[in-house]
């Protein structure tokens, strides 16, 4: 039986998932303002102006003086740039309207078993905290979700400065955790950011490998969740 102290948590698509495919949403919002999109096309440049973004700013650009409002609302602007709309103050809008809309509760639905999870984990005496690679809405997300009480931290790669699958973001949660990386456990759905990262930091993992998604054979079948449901028996096994 493992002896833990801690176990932290990573949120999207662990925890907490979007409602509708990004390309419906920004699909939804253009067609507020009369302009007429292809959701499967706005999901591509979606992608393509997420990873430019990304490249050339990680991080949300912290390290570069950006506030990551500014960094998304430039994503959302330059996809729907991509997407053939030119008027700078349609795109304005829009991608304000998208940022807000986002850190609202009806954007996100729990995945099956989160909170029943996470009140079993509280009940059974488990410090918890967030690690996550988000900006800092998501305490706000957390809280419009009903999860936010389950956490005594939650740390996002914007406050902590570094993202996963950089060990530090995990040595700083232990830190505010109060506990040995041999006392903590992390769940997230991720082989490299989550799974491998909290390992390399000396801590224990779960990986949540729903989604179709093989888990690989470098994590052994102890340390694999079909769903999160399946945690309290791989603990209480060790």
């Amino acid at each position: 039986m493992l002896r833990l102290r801690l176990v932290t948590w990573d949120v999207k698509d662990t925890l907490l998932r979007l409602r509708e495919p990004v390309g419906l949403s920004y699909a939804a919002e253009a067609r507020s303002h009369g302009v007429q999109l292809q959701p499967e096309a706005l999901s591509r440049a979606f992608r393509a102006a997420y990873a430019a973004q990304s490249r050339r700013f990680p991080n949300y650009g912290r390290a570069e003086g950006l506030s990551s409002r500014q960094w998304w609302l430039e994503v959302a602007m330059e996809t729907f740039r991509l997407s053939g709309v030119r008027e700078d103050a349609v795109l304005a809008l829009m991608a304000e309207n998208l940022y807000r809309d986002y850190c609202n509760a009806h954007s996100w639905e729990l995945l099956p078993g989160a909170s029943e999870t996470l009140s079993c984990c509280r009940r059974r005496g488990l410090r918890m905290g967030v690690v996550s690679n988000f900006d800092n809405r998501l305490e706000s997300i957390l809280l419009r979700c009903g999860l936010r009480h389950h956490f005594h931290f939650v740390l996002t790669s914007e406050a902590a400065g570094v993202a996963k699958p950089d060990p530090e973001i995990f040595r700083t949660a232990l830190r505010l955790g109060g506990a040995l990386p041999e006392q903590a456990a992390h769940v997230g759905d991720d082989y490299s950011r989550d799974y491998r990262a909290a390992r390399e930091a000396g801590m224990h993992s779960f990986l949540l490998h729903g989604h179709g998604r093989s888990a690989g054979p470098e994590v052994p079948p102890g340390h694999v969740l079909p769903t999160l449901s399946h945690l309290l028996a791989l603990i209480e096994k060790g």
